[in-house]
């Protein structure tokens, strides 16, 4: 369901809710300022570029997303991935990337899909938002301590040549970035300033230093981009191509991937916060329409915002009032106060960044993570967190993900048992109920999930008998499904022990498994009469 559909349904958009909601969208507008330009200038646009998307993003993620606290916008996730297609296809490129993005995110959750993303392992998302961290961290070096261009596409690269550049670093730039930085971190710990946003102030000092003081060599917003227009965009569409929609669709999937994840992500910690529940196929069609919209108004790819969706809890909001206020929020700076960005320094953008990056990388859980998982799961955190830093992050998370699949099925398989119940054991089980356990019969018992991962162990057990039995009963009672594999090699078994005369009875299949056993012509192959419902029935049979 809608999100703002539900919240009106259960009264929350009545006058009663509005001081809260309106509140807490007013707050965490004002958080989302500094962040929408920070990101939006790490990702090779323009600051008011990042405004935009906040704006559009987070209005119609507000009225037509699946969590009724979701904030969406530009996120610190994305700037790897929207510098790298800036770098290469440009502005107009990243714009329509995204609004492919948007079509993919729309017709996931159109098919809902969206609990498929609740799949990824844990390891591998704590891997790539770690490693994504670590490459905005280093990113931001050139700003905060104003540092020459840096040439190299790769990290490796970027960081060899930034190392190279750090005796040219400007201590003007490095000391405001430094300042600004220490305001960011320790205004929460202040008493007095709890309720202010660290960023804010640390934005509004490093700005008024440099507006009163104009120290030398401190890039700023105005001598970078020539500042910020006041006033919205127009609707404008973008130069869309077959040719250019062929280059730009692999881009669009990393971004339509990345996006569901970390808007689904963000939704799940609010309703953590808050006891609410989202739809997850309707937050993607949310995600969707504002991915879609957003280059439509000068803006780029968009996401839910852990940080600032915390925030809207943590302030009272309870609807995607607080939502549309966000928007609004920022429409009214935009239009108000655009002018006085121009002495905004980007020290102090990539200071905030800096805080962003730390946060994001959740060093604390990684180090837990570290020591105290199995090792299988270590490996696969620390192949994703390398593969992200230094190839890229979908080969990272394609490759997190196998690596944690293949893992799972090893032990899938080696928890799937298949053993010989002896005369003894078979005798006990049924003697109360008259049967006898006739000579010349093998029973086996199949325990766990019969698929590819587990063949080796059924035909190693069915060879380790050494003699071939008169009849050999297969007990499939504990077995909750069969793949296809499952269903050939069982086939086989039967057929070769079938040409060395041996009858084979198959017994307690569900309903399930037994649907695939008739389509696969198994109980054919052995006959109607040695296809049983149970152990006991085959006995009875068997002691005709």
């Amino acid at each position: 369901m809608i999100a703002i559909l539900e919240a009106h349904r259960a009264g929350l958009l009545g006058r009663a809710q509005w001081a809260r909601n309106i509140v807490s969208g007013v707050v965490v507008g004002v958080v989302a300022l500094p962040l929408a330009m920070a990101f939006a200038i790490a990702s090779g646009a323009k600051p008011e570029q990042g405004l935009y998307t906040a704006i559009v993003a987070g209005l119609l993620v507000s009225m037509f997303g699946g969590s009724r606290l979701q904030i969406a916008g530009p996120t610190g996730a994305f700037i790897v991935i929207l510098s790298g297609i800036t770098a290469e296809h440009g502005i107009d490129g990243l714009q329509i990337a995204t609004l492919l993005a948007g079509v993919m995110l729309l017709l996931l959750g159109i098919a809902r899909l969206g609990a498929i993303i609740k799949f990824i392992p844990d390891p591998v998302i704590l891997g790539f938002t770690a490693g994504i961290a670590v490459v905005i961290w280093v990113g931001q070096w050139h700003d905060f301590f104003g540092l020459p261009a840096v040439e190299g596409r790769h990290f490796h690269e970027k960081l060899w040549h930034s190392l190279q550049a750090f005796p040219q670093a400007q201590l003007g730039t490095t000391a405001l970035a430094a300042a600004t930085l220490l305001i960011v971190l320790f205004t929460p710990k202040v008493s007095a300033l709890k309720r202010v946003p660290g960023p804010l102030l640390g934005l509004l000092f490093a700005t008024l230093v440099q507006a009163m003081f104009h120290i030398k060599g401190v890039a700023t917003i105005g001598s970078a981009f020539g500042g910020i227009p006041r006033g919205l965009p127009s609707l404008q569409m973008p130069a869309i191509t077959v040719d250019r929609v062929i280059e730009l669709i692999g881009p669009a999937f990393t971004i339509a991937m990345l996006g569901a994840i970390e808007s689904l992500l963000s939704a799940v910690v609010a309703d953590g916060m808050a006891g609410t529940r989202h739809d997850s196929n309707q937050e993607l069609i949310g995600q969707g329409i504002a991915n879609m919209a957003a280059p439509l108004f000068g803006g780029f790819a968009a996401t839910g915002a852990l940080a600032r969706t915390a925030t809207n809890v943590r302030n009272g909001g309870t609807s995607p009032l607080a939502g549309i206020t966000h928007a609004l929020t920022l429409v009214l700076i935009v239009l108000a106060l655009a002018p006085l960005a121009v002495h905004i320094p980007l020290a102090a953008l990539a200071a905030i960044l800096f805080v962003v990056a730390w946060n994001m990388s959740e060093a604390g859980h990684v180090v837990k993570m570290v020591r105290r998982a199995p090792p299988a799961d270590v490996v696969v955190l620390l192949v994703t967190f390398g593969l992200t830093v230094f190839v890229d992050l979908v080969v990272a998370v394609n490759i997190g993900v196998i690596v944690a699949t293949l893992h799972f099925l090893r032990r899938m398989s080696s928890s799937v048992e298949v053993q010989q119940q002896t005369h003894q054991d078979l005798s006990r089980e049924f003697a109360h109920r008259g049967l006898s356990f006739p000579p010349g019969v093998l029973a086996f018992a199949v325990e766990g999930p019969f698929f590819f991962g587990a063949v080796e162990n059924f035909e190693r057990a069915l060879a380790s008998t050494g003699t071939d039995p008169e009849v050999l009963i297969i007990r499939l009672r504990w077995v909750p499904f069969m793949d296809i594999t499952g269903l050939q090699t069982l086939e086989e078994v039967i057929r070769g022990l079938q040409r060395r005369k041996v009858r084979v009875m198959l017994t307690g299949a569900n309903e399930r498994v037994a649907g695939k056993l008739r389509r696969a012509g198994i109980v054919d192959l052995i006959g109607p009469e040695n296809f049983c419902d149970n152990l006991e029935a085959a006995l009875s049979r068997l002691n005709q």
